[in-house]
């Protein structure tokens, strides 16, 4: 069996004291050193990936790690936002699809140290309580893409679906895919999103996800970038928390 373990986090573009939270993304990241992160909401403007990028690699260069390499998929008419793939692994190719009302998904094909390839998929739905069937129909897109002839035969999708369990996305996504975290622990986590970064009335919920497709298992999934600034019990790394998930994979 080979390891490998993903992490899905959305960063909440540079809104809400990005120059003071953006420091705590990194030490996550350099914490844990997933093989793949996903990553959503990102203002490619201003060239967050790329800063994340350059601070992650620079300061984890002494740890004997493969550095990481970006890839990046703008949102369909925004030259400012989209999604981003960090990946350790070779990366083979990448592609990105509109899913409609300016919503986006980024797929990177990489190469497992065994030689098998996986399609490692990010994607951002509809958000908002509204419009369930929006991300519905987001998400049947999203399938038939990933599942067109040429597919990996193994894939991850991770991302923010801005979505609860029992909504009918994240119900028509299981139709083929696993969730890693429920898989571990029998149920999704409470909630994902939101943190004490922001204030509202917003419903605290499970928006968060990382489904795997059969050939994949999980064997520990968990809860990360959910620890405010030691300095300031407000200041969180996002309006999200994010997944860590290691997986484990067959050889053959």
């Amino acid at each position: 069996m080979t390891s490998v373990t993903v992490a899905t986090i959305n960063i909440h573009q540079r809104r809400d004291r990005w120059r003071e939270r953006r420091h705590l993304i990194v030490a996550e990241i350099l914490n844990h050193l997933p093989d793949l992160i996903a990553i959503q909401e990102v203002s490619l403007f201003y060239r967050q990936g790329q800063w994340l990028l350059s601070q992650v690699n620079a300061r984890s260069s002494g740890l004997r790690r493969e550095p990481y390499r970006l890839v990046q998929q703008r949102r369909p008419g925004d030259l400012f936002t989209g999604v981003a793939i960090f990946s350790r692994l070779p990366l083979l190719s990448h592609d990105g699809l509109g899913l409609g009302e300016g919503n986006v998904a980024l797929r990177a094909n990489v190469l497992l140290p065994t030689g098998r390839l996986l399609d490692f998929a990010t994607a951002r739905l509809h958000p908002g309580l509204v419009l369930p069937e929006t991300r519905e129909e987001q998400a049947m897109r999203l399938m038939g893409w990933l599942n067109a002839t040429g597919r990996a035969p193994l894939q991850v999708i991770a991302g923010s679906f801005n979505e609860k369990p029992d909504g009918p996305a994240v119900q028509s996504i299981r139709q083929a895919y696993r969730s890693a975290y429920a898989l571990c622990h029998g149920r999704e986590p409470i909630a994902t999103y939101p943190t004490a970064l922001v204030t509202g009335d917003d419903e605290a919920r499970c928006l968060d996800y990382v489904f795997i497709s059969r050939g994949i298992q999980a064997s520990a999934a968990r809860l990360i970038f959910r620890r405010p600034s030691p300095d300031d019990r407000t200041l969180y790394p996002s309006d999200h928390v994010g997944l860590l998930v290691r997986l484990e994979i067959d050889e053959n």
